[in-house]
């Protein structure tokens, strides 16, 4: 993980899980002209993929959702349980609900339509690979609209702090950290150590469940949300 091209770049390691191998190539051949971005391996499969996981350490992981012998949701589940430092990113042609919010609790940062383009794409792997939340336009209104519907209060036996709180109002809103670090006039260094309290405070894997979080609790409004989509 964390190495480094001949530009000095630091080289995003991928490694790419589709049950269809001509994805699979097609994918590796896209990420294959972009600079900052390595294939380190493929998986046809889930279980696959925990291997590879486990072997090639990658540091984000393309799931598909639909696949033999272990889906994509276990998968996800089993790899962030082992090495929450690997960041999944789901890539699936299924946008329905019974898909979206199991691969979001199993921990996936971002989930991204396979219709969507090949810019969308790189931008979807940077994105998760700096720990921030990335969902396709699609993905975020079905989220938002689940966010509407009553549920349940998850109990917080440590409570939140006032700047934990307006961290993770921010993190709802989609800011990355250096953004929020430049709203609340903090070092981002601060802003990382506040988003790690908060999500093992909450008991968490990452900043897209935050945000889901934070709309449920009402630390983040619907309409804020919304303006900042469209």
């Amino acid at each position: 993980m964390d190495e480094v091209n001949q530009t000095g770049q630091t080289t995003i390691q991928v490694l790419i899980v589709d049950d269809h191998t001509i994805v699979r190539k097609g994918t590796r051949a896209l990420l294959a002209e972009v600079e900052d971005i390595q294939v380190v391996g493929e998986a046809a499969d889930g279980r696959e993929a925990v291997d590879q996981a486990d072997t090639l350490r990658p540091d984000v992981i393309l799931m598909d959702l639909v696949m033999p012998v272990m889906d994509g949701i276990e998968a996800t589940r089993q790899i962030t349980g082992n090495q929450p430092e690997t960041r999944i990113l789901a890539l699936t042609s299924f946008a329905a609900d019974d898909k979206v919010f199991p691969a979001i609790k199993a921990g996936a940062l971002g989930y991204l339509l396979k219709h969507a383009d090949p810019e969308e794409l790189v931008d979807a792997i940077r994105k998760v690979y700096h720990g921030e939340p990335s969902l396709h336009p699609s993905i975020a209104r079905k989220v938002l609209q689940e966010m509407r519907r009553p549920t349940m209060k998850t109990p917080t036996p440590d409570p939140l702090t006032g700047r934990e709180i307006e961290v993770l109002n921010l993190v709802a809103k989609g800011l990355s950290n250096q953004e929020i670090a430049g709203q609340l006039s903090i070092a981002e260094v601060t802003v990382r150590t506040h988003v790690s309290n908060i999500l093992s405070k909450l008991h968490l894997a990452n900043r897209v469940q935050a945000a889901l979080y934070a709309l449920r609790e009402g630390f983040a409004e619907l309409d804020e949300l919304d303006a900042k989509e469209g």
